[in-house]
């Protein structure tokens, strides 16, 4: 089997909900994204492209179901490159990034890209098909934005509880404090902040339009301010506003590739695949399901928790966030050192190839030789990837 490597990354700066990217369709989100990518290989002719992996969560509108070769045609690539899109909800991205590895390590191809989008803002509303023409009754417009919609009714309802009652849940099992969200939270955006303002960022994130940063960090964010926010799922619950990531637009690329197309892509590796993974857990404890994707992950890499200087993990909320940092025993201070989903944001299919393009930058700038890229998914999933600095 062949080694696969990320040989570039970038991404869009993440937009508010109905902030800066609200007017920007998601397939031109993901085609900016796929151009900034290979501004980045000027080297590459793009019809060597073997094929493009893209995440996407929704695609109930504009994303058009398969947004990855829409972002193909949209970013004028040859019609002959070819592109399938992903649909592992939160974890689309890395999953697009780990099938594009497995590609290349299985000899099917040499050169990759692997992305995501999403356009939470403009998610559409959807109408139930009527079994029969004309119904009498009303019709409900249904959001696509986040979470369970149109549900089966044989699911059990523990499963299809919302994501933020699911965590108050972990919260209560793992005993973790509103004290310790909120500190984790304002972490998020105090070093988001400071990331940017020390020009971490400058080359991982390209412009769109007039935004040129991440809009939703709160430079001035702490944990007494966190703590004045009221409960968003039970009146007596400690996930907030501030402590759980926000809603989103925005998209993100990374450009794989084998050993030998160096040459071609006149780059170096950034950092080498070393092991994937995913797990699934009983969807009320998605939260938690990251634990043994990592573990998992390792095991193929052949290292332990010990050997590992990095990790970015993707704070879906501050409060499952903990739990997976407790249950691995690392240092908190190795986890998301660039800040994190909760000031950053979480455009659902964007941020696994988010965390992966981040963590690869940050293993070369702290010289640590492993780092863990893990992602908790809705419906009790999760998915890791290690990492080797190249």
């Amino acid at each position: 089997m062949a080694d696969s490597f990320v040989y570039a990354a970038v991404r869009t700066p993440f937009g508010r909900y109905s902030g800066a990217l609200a007017d920007v369709r998601p397939d031109d989100l993901a085609a900016t994204a796929l151009s900034g990518l290979l501004a980045k290989a000027p080297g590459l002719d793009p019809a060597r492209i073997d094929d493009v992996y893209w995440g996407n969560a929704n695609g109930a509108g504009e994303d058009n179901r398969n947004v990855g070769r829409m972002a193909v045609l949209l970013a004028g690539l040859p019609t002959s490159v070819p592109a399938a899109t992903v649909n592992r909800l939160c974890g689309s991205s890395l999953d697009a990034a780990i099938i594009g590895s497995r590609a290349i390590a299985a000899g099917d191809a040499e050169i990759v890209v692997a992305g995501g989008v999403e356009s939470m803002t403009r998610a559409p509303w959807v109408l139930p098909k009527p079994s029969r023409a004309f119904p009498a009754g009303n019709l409900e417009a249904v959001s696509t934005t986040l979470g369970w919609r149109l549900t089966n009714p044989k699911m059990p309802a523990e499963w299809t509880a919302s994501l933020g009652e699911c965590n108050e849940q972990l919260g209560e099992k793992y005993g973790i404090s509103r004290e310790r969200q909120d500190a984790f939270a304002a972490r998020s955006h105090v070093l988001a902040d400071k990331a940017w303002n020390e020009g971490f960022y400058q080359d991982l994130v390209i412009p769109v339009g007039d935004l040129t940063r991440d809009e939703g960090i709160r430079p001035d964010s702490s944990a007494e301010k966190l703590a004045r926010l009221k409960p968003s799922f039970r009146p007596d619950g400690t996930i907030t506003a501030g402590n759980a990531s926000p809603l989103n637009d925005g998209a993100a690329a990374v450009l794989l590739g084998s050993e030998r197309v160096a040459v071609q892509l006149g780059l170096a590796p950034l950092a080498r695949i070393a092991g994937r993974a995913a797990h699934a857990v009983d969807p009320q404890d998605f939260g938690f399901a990251p634990v043994e994707a990592a573990e998992r992950a390792l095991r193929q890499a052949g290292i332990g928790w010990s050997d590992v200087g990095a990790v970015e993990l993707n704070e879906a909320f501050a409060v499952q966030s903990l739990a997976c940092v407790d249950a691995w025993g690392v240092d908190p201070e190795i986890v998301n050192t660039r800040g994190g989903a909760i000031a950053i944001g979480h455009p659902l299919g964007a941020s696994g190839a988010r965390i992966l393009g981040t963590l690869a930058h940050v293993l070369r700038e702290r010289n640590e030789r492993w780092g863990v890229a893990a992602i908790c998914i809705g419906v009790g999933q999760a998915l890791a990837v290690v990492l080797e600095n190249a």
